[in-house]
């Protein structure tokens, strides 16, 4: 079954302009104009029950906007969408007891409480029974790994900690969507990989649907299935993970740190240095020629790695690289 549809969706929103050579005036108050502006500009898609999908995009692209639209946060200017059958802008208290909200900038925890109370106050908004929220809590968790911290108040937890509680807030009446907008921004590796192990878990066990906004090329590949890409409004890609990373993905850039001064010509296939100062070198290695085993294994017969780091290319290189290709 279809889980989200949109269709044709568009969202206008009149900016405040001040004609030129106006500003700090009082004509400039008088002769302000409002331009249109079309953060979502007709886009059409939809997304299966059980779907993970990326929907990513530069700053401005349109991410946030719609997913407010699809959440009955914003109301369209033209367009239809359905979420779990439901028209969002319309049926918004009804469709809240069928998703759940993740925002990476936005916390739905209370700030002062520990996260047991929330938990419990969030049931109470869901109007959900004892018998029921109970045991859901329990496993929540267990799975997420919440009990150390569940009476501990929110301002005293990690960052990690805090959105582990966040996911586990937004799963506790069991969504069938869940939206995360920048669910791992600011975390360390190691507290990212815990949130989207987290995800995929509540994924495969219980169904649901992941519609996932991030700048993070790992969030992508290690979360979902499928991407869209959304620029100037416009929906300009919709393909597989596979498909993107093949397509678009061939290339990381690597920094290494030796123990010892790299002498002559680095010959290895498909990487271009760019920056080599004795040990240290910054790589640019094209996957789809050679490996990152192989490119590892040659570096490790130049001398002994101290520190290495290998960064995917980012949200905006990708999309510059659609456009380029003509997509």
């Amino acid at each position: 079954m279809t889980a989200i549809k949109v269709r044709d969706l568009v969202k206008v929103f009149k900016v405040a302009h001040k004609r030129p050579g106006l500003a700090g005036s009082l004509r400039a108050i008088v002769r302000t104009e409002h331009v249109d502006v079309r953060a979502v500009d007709g886009v059409t898609f939809s997304v299966e029950e059980g779907e993970t999908v990326a929907f990513i995009g530069p700053n401005g692209a349109g991410k946030s906007t719609t997913i407010k639209m699809l959440t009955g946060i914003l109301y369209p200017t033209s367009g239809e969408a359905t979420v779990t059958g439901m028209t969002p802008w319309k049926q918004r208290q009804r469709l809240s007891r069928s998703i759940g909200c993740v925002f990476g900038q936005r916390s739905q925890l209370w700030y002062h409480l520990p996260p047991r109370d929330t938990f419990e106050l969030l049931a109470h908004v869901y109007e959900l029974p004892v018998s029921q929220w109970k045991p859901r809590l329990t496993t929540l968790a267990d799975r997420f790994e919440l009990r150390a911290f569940m009476d501990t108040p929110v301002r005293k937890l990690s960052l990690g900690q805090r959105m582990r509680c966040e996911i586990a807030a937004s799963l506790l009446h069991a969504p069938r969507v869940l939206f995360l907008d920048e669910p791992t921004v600011g975390l360390d590796v190691m507290a990212k990989r815990a949130i989207r192990d987290l995800v995929l878990e509540m994924n495969r066990e219980e169904g649901v649907t992941v519609l996932l906004t991030s700048h993070d090329v790992g969030d992508i590949e290690q979360v979902c299935r499928r991407v869209m890409v959304i620029n100037h409004g416009h929906l300009v890609l919709d393909t597989t993970v596979a498909a993107l990373r093949r397509d678009f993905m061939k290339s990381k850039t690597v920094r290494v740190r030796l123990d010892s001064p790299v002498e002559g010509i680095l010959n290895i296939p498909g990487v271009e240095v760019l920056k080599r100062k004795r040990g240290n070198l910054k790589l640019l290695v094209n996957t789809a020629t050679t490996s990152m085993d192989d490119v590892l294994a040659h570096l490790m017969q130049l001398g002994t790695i101290e520190d290495i780091t290998i960064a995917d290319p980012s949200t905006e290189q990708i999309i510059a690289e659609i456009y380029a290709s003509g997509r």
